[in-house]
């Protein structure tokens, strides 16, 4: 079974409750356990190249963590951003990597 998401209700719960509301139970309890439609680790990548594709730096923290846990591998995660730089654009993948190396530093 997956994980109860908090973060939003954590985060912005006071803030912004509908909007927490919707991140906890809808994205992450609704459309990331749809796993018959498709993998928590499909998710994973779709997701970190999406983030990275717009320039998402400060969610792409959390969920390269995530994609982690669903057993993207370090090799993998570099030849995801070594693909996206020439779709998404070079700085984005610099910044990307920057970030990935702090998260996959003990493989």
């Amino acid at each position: 079974m997956t994980e109860k998401q908090t973060a939003g209700r954590n985060l912005l719960g006071s803030f912004a409750p509908k909007f927490a509301e919707l991140n906890d139970d809808v994205l992450f309890g609704e459309v990331w356990s749809r796993e018959k439609e498709l993998s928590p680790r499909d998710r994973s990548m779709i997701t970190v190249s999406a983030l990275i594709a717009s320039g998402s730096f400060e969610q792409l923290t959390p969920h390269l963590h995530k994609a982690k846990s669903n057993g993207i591998a370090r090799e993998e995660i570099a030849e995801i951003i070594t693909h996206l730089s020439f779709y998404a654009g070079w700085p984005k993948a610099w910044s990307a990597f920057n970030i990935a190396k702090e998260i996959y530093t003990d493989e």
